[in-house]
């Protein structure tokens, strides 16, 4: 089993996750504070991963992360439903149907689906 999860570098955790769960649908799995008081969590939406820090050595954020989901268009209809600002989806030359939105940290999201079968030509 391979997975990538990558890690979010947020300056205030309870403001990012209240953006990732109420306006994006994902679910906090757990949250850990270190000795400093620094937060981590693990967010989980069907089966996607990602991780926010508030640790400076976790990055610096404004980070870029392409979530590719079966219907990109499903998802912005229901980031619109939970009121995320989040521009229509469109299909790009290289092959996506996607979007972006912007966390409070100014890292983006890419949603998208391919717009044919990943291998196909």
């Amino acid at each position: 089993m391979h997975h990538v999860v990558p890690t979010l570098r947020v300056a205030k955790l309870a403001a990012s996750r209240s953006f990732y769960e109420r306006g994006l649908g994902f679910r906090v799995d757990w949250e850990h504070a270190n000795d400093a008081g620094e937060r981590f969590a693990q967010l989980s939406r069907e089966g996607l991963l990602l991780y926010l820090s508030e640790r400076a050595e976790d990055g610096r954020g404004g980070a870029l992360v392409h979530l590719y989901v079966p219907s990109v268009d499903a998802w912005h209809a229901e980031f619109f439903e939970r009121g995320v600002d989040a521009p229509l989806p469109l299909d790009m030359p290289w092959g996506n149907r996607e979007f972006r939105v912007r966390d409070p940290d100014g890292n983006q999201l890419c949603v998208c689906t391919p717009l044919h079968r990943i291998g196909a030509r």
